[in-house]
């Protein structure tokens, strides 16, 4: 077992998670990362439910509270600032979870307790993988030009996976949810306790707001319109100009944001989708995390996925004693109602909570102000957020 030899690509959150455990469990593993450094960037980000029992595990759940946001809470508001409907933090069963965290902060604390354990490449990725059966071993070339063999691949590469599209079947797994959203920081503006601010405007736009502890303030513009397709097709200077002309006209603290935005050297633009498919394996090439299924950052399951992922993939090619076609298996088995729930969204999902007009965006905020009037959020997250307790987690002999 000592000698296995395992790749991963990717040192987001699910890459160091996998390695952490399989570590554990004896084997060999090297992460390889394209950034020249640990990515410090990304958007603010939660931990709900078994997820958090596999940081306990890991005794990080003191770490982890200890650089959070302290966000307590989430807000709807009109164009004139005033908060239609309020959502303050409960026990992690409402729309802000009592730990929100910023992806790059999570990263390093999970960076932290694994890079002294495991080989890190950085700077480097992978360009081909030859999974082919014959051979006792995975070959794998990286961009630097290197050749090695690996007993297993896992891709914990994000959205856009670059194994997902070396080594599975050809094919566009990715679900298009309609919505385009921009996130980058802007100069810190205090919020009246410490809420998240989330405004919609007429043609399905909406403006989002978050603290942080960093001293700034965390921007979402999202726009559902097709046209915005073409962003991928610019670059980031053309974005920008691309969401400056949407939310110019957009009203509330568009200006503000838009005026950060230009400023932003963080900015980066993604689509909504989800990623579908078939199986979360193909061959000796596994994927953890939004590499094999994303369920959308509207889900606000992302993350906790890709903790439970993490830790189940490790425990159950741990289990399998060098079977990794069984290994592989189990892990599909163990995580796909976990993945169907995650990415089971409400339907009309996300064009329902951004509404074309200005009547229809009355009504949802009237809509808003009874779920929170009457009490019924904690209801509401406990049945979207996934199994809370301990037991709910497969239990393994790392």
């Amino acid at each position: 077992m000592s000698k296995t030899h395992i790749l991963i690509s990717g040192s987001g959150i699910s890459g160091p998670i996998t390695a952490y455990w399989l570590t554990k469990a004896g084997f060999h593993t090297t992460i390889v990362e394209r950034s020249p450094s640990l990515r410090k960037t990304g958007q603010q980000i939660d931990i709900r439910g078994a997820a958090l029992q596999v940081c306990k595990h890991m005794n990080l759940e003191s770490t982890i509270r200890s650089k959070t946001t302290q966000e307590k809470g989430f807000a709807l508001v009109n164009a004139k600032g005033k908060r239609v409907a309020e959502f303050p933090v409960d026990g992690g069963n409402s729309f802000t979870s009592d730990i929100e965290i910023l992806r790059g902060e999570l990263a390093k604390i999970f960076f932290d307790v694994v890079k002294d354990d495991i080989e890190y490449l950085f700077g480097d990725h992978v360009t081909a993988i030859d999974d082919n059966e014959r051979n006792e071993k995975v070959k794998v070339t990286l961009a630097s030009g290197k050749q090695r063999d690996f007993d297993l691949v896992i891709g914990a590469d994000g959205m856009s996976s670059k194994t997902r599209r070396l080594a599975f079947p050809p094919g566009n797994p990715l679900k298009s949810l309609g919505q385009y959203t921009a996130y980058f920081t802007i100069p810190y503006k205090e919020s009246k306790g410490q809420f998240a601010e989330w405004y919609n405007a007429p043609g399905r736009r909406n403006i989002l707001l978050r603290p942080d502890n960093a001293g700034y303030t965390r921007a979402y513009l999202s726009v559902m319109n097709p046209a915005a397709a073409g962003f991928a097709k610019l670059d980031v200077e053309g974005q920008k100009k691309m969401m400056r002309d949407y939310f110019k006209d957009a009203g509330w603290e568009a200006e503000r944001a838009l005026d950060g935005m230009d400023k932003a050297e963080d900015f980066y633009m993604q689509e909504i989708a989800q990623v579908k498919l078939d199986s979360f394996s193909s061959g000796r090439v596994a994927l953890v995390g939004d590499a094999g299924y994303c369920p959308s950052p509207i889900s606000g399951m992302g993350n906790s996925l890709a903790i439970m992922g993490a830790y189940i993939l490790a425990g159950e090619l741990a289990a399998c004693k060098g079977n990794w076609k069984e290994g592989l298996r189990m892990y599909e088995v163990k995580m796909r109602p976990i993945v169907e729930k995650a990415q089971s969204l409400p339907p009309g999902a996300p064009g329902l909570v951004n509404p074309e007009t200005k009547w229809g965006i009355r009504i949802m905020g009237g809509i808003a102000w009874a779920i929170s009037s009457s009490g019924i959020t904690k209801l509401i997250g406990k049945l979207s957020s996934p199994p809370t307790e301990d037991q709910s987690l497969p239990v393994y002999e790392f």
